[in-house]
């Protein structure tokens, strides 16, 4: 059983206007309705009477305001104009972050998805890459010469590259900004100038601000904020500043009193202030006991410190120098490499124990040699690699890691308190090519390497590896002393 209720419907009825002026055929006052009807309603306003010329008035101005068609003069005009290049950069990189999102729609909120990456994490590679970075008008058949990371937003890395041969119409140096945030392989930003950019550093406490060293000798330094690709200031090419490639570049101090430091192959160390480039402030020649000057190839900061540095050379030395006070200039010689420095690195990690006097190095001798500055024979040589060594670093957080890149194209981590024989973790960079640069994150927890191909690789390093645990201190200090024993036990058989 069931109860129909039947409805019928009124048809829709259809109203239509003209633009015909519209007139009240009667109209009747409030109180005369209030009388006739005797009720107290709100009776409407007689419809007010349009205005024709006005209209026709309205229908010109939309005509007036249909755009226009530019001529080809006046288009190119607006195209090259530096109002509309600025905003046509902006909006470009903002709609390439937005098409570059990746959204993942099947993500468990519950929390199995994280439960099931950290298993993942426990137990795959230890080694992960991140992204690969390159960029065909830009990198094609350049070679990476530098790497930093920004230290205010830890996703921007910047490279430095070499000339493009093949192509001599193209500025001869480039340092892109690469950001890791966005899935996306167009640089950040893009700097140039017209020498090779050896050496590329983020200025430390001014986060626009971009620092390259040149081949000629130049200082560039570089500005986000402009809408330049040029150097805003650079030094002069004077015997005054550098006449050699510049291949080291560093800030130095703190918020309100750093300087720029700079070492070229000429043997000269110049101190600049980033606010005026056109003189150095400080200059110092790096002679050892009257002889030739020392042909800089790397240079090294220990934690902390701003008078004090050490500095690899062409001649397979390396040497401990400082910048002011009595002994200022070459103050101790490391002998111990067959070939060229590559690579230097002070120990940077912050802990319960001092480590800030060991220092590693790299050379074309195919070994990395570890270094106290209180003794100037190496503590220790690793020599598992078999081709030329680039590049070594110590990891920003944990005590007893480090990395190195070789010709071969291999990325080796070295955990010194689980094994000083072989490598803790490695991974060879796909297609073999020679890895030229390695740099930590300052989280520790990422890695960028940089080819001869042009391209920057970015790694994920294993948390059982990066993050140290509560005991890694007081083990290295076991692993340092087990070395030294060694090397002594060593030298008596020599003998």
């Amino acid at each position: 059983m069931s109860k129909v209720t039947q409805v019928d419907f009124l048809p829709k009825e259809m109203v239509s206007y003209s633009k015909e002026t519209q007139t009240p055929t009667e109209t009747v006052t409030e109180p005369q309705q209030k009388a006739e009807e005797g009720e107290d309603e709100e009776i409407a306003e007689p419809l007010p009477v349009e205005n024709t010329a006005k209209e026709e008035q309205e229908e010109q101005e939309e005509e007036d305001d249909t755009p226009k068609e530019l001529t080809e003069e006046e288009r190119l005009q607006l195209l090259h104009s530096e109002e509309f290049l600025s905003f046509f950069e902006r909006g470009t990189r903002i709609v390439e972050r937005a098409l570059a999102e990746r959204v993942d729609v099947c993500f468990d909120y519950s929390g199995r998805d994280l439960e099931d990456k950290e298993g993942e994490m426990q137990a795959g590679a230890k080694l992960v890459l991140n992204r690969q970075f390159s960029d065909e008008c830009w990198t094609k058949n350049r070679v990476v010469t530098c790497l930093d990371w920004c230290p205010q937003y830890p996703e921007l890395v910047v490279a430095s590259y070499n000339n493009n041969e093949d192509a001599p119409n193209e500025p001869d140096g480039v340092a892109l900004v690469w950001n890791l945030k966005y899935k996306k392989n167009t640089p950040e930003y893009t700097f140039h100038c017209q020498s090779e950019v050896m050496s590329v550093g983020f200025a430390n406490f001014h986060p626009n601000l971009v620092v390259g060293g040149t081949y000629s000798g130049q200082i560039a330094l570089w500005d986000n904020r402009s809408n330049k690709r040029t150097p805003v200031q650079r030094t002069p090419l004077s015997a005054a500043a550098h006449t050699h490639p510049v291949y080291c570049v560093n800030i130095v101090g703190t918020q309100n009193a750093h300087n720029l430091i700079s070492i070229s192959t000429d043997g000269k160390m110049c101190s600049w202030s980033l606010d005026m480039l056109s003189q150095p402030q400080e200059s110092l020649e790096l002679v050892f006991k009257q002889s030739k000057s020392v042909a800089v190839t790397s240079m090294a900061f220990p934690l902390a410190d701003v008078n004090n540095f050490v500095v690899g050379s062409e001649d397979g030395s390396v040497y401990t120098a400082s910048r002011h006070g009595s002994k200022a200039g070459i103050t101790d010689v490391f002998e111990g490499h067959h070939g060229p420095v590559t690579g230097l690195s002070c120990h940077n990690a912050a802990g319960p124990v001092d480590f800030s006097d060991l220092f590693i190095s790299s050379s074309f001798d195919w070994t990395i040699k570890l270094w106290s500055s209180k003794n100037t024979r190496p503590l220790y040589s690793f020599e598992d690699s078999c081709d030329y060594i680039y590049d070594a670093m110590w990891s920003p957080t944990h005590p007893a890691l480090f990395a190195c890149v070789d010709l071969s194209g291999h990325l080796d981590l070295w955990n010194l308190n689980s094994d000083t024989e072989v490598p803790t973790a490695s991974v060879c960079v796909d297609g073999g090519p020679a890895v030229n640069r390695v740099k930590w994150a300052h989280s520790g927890k990422e890695i960028a390497t940089g080819d001869s191909e042009g391209r920057v690789q970015v790694y994920d390093v294993g948390e059982q590896i990066c993050v140290p645990r509560a005991d890694e201190w007081t083990r290295f200090v076991r692993t340092l002393a087990e070395i030294k024993e060694n090397r002594e036990e060593a030298e008596e058989l020599a003998i």
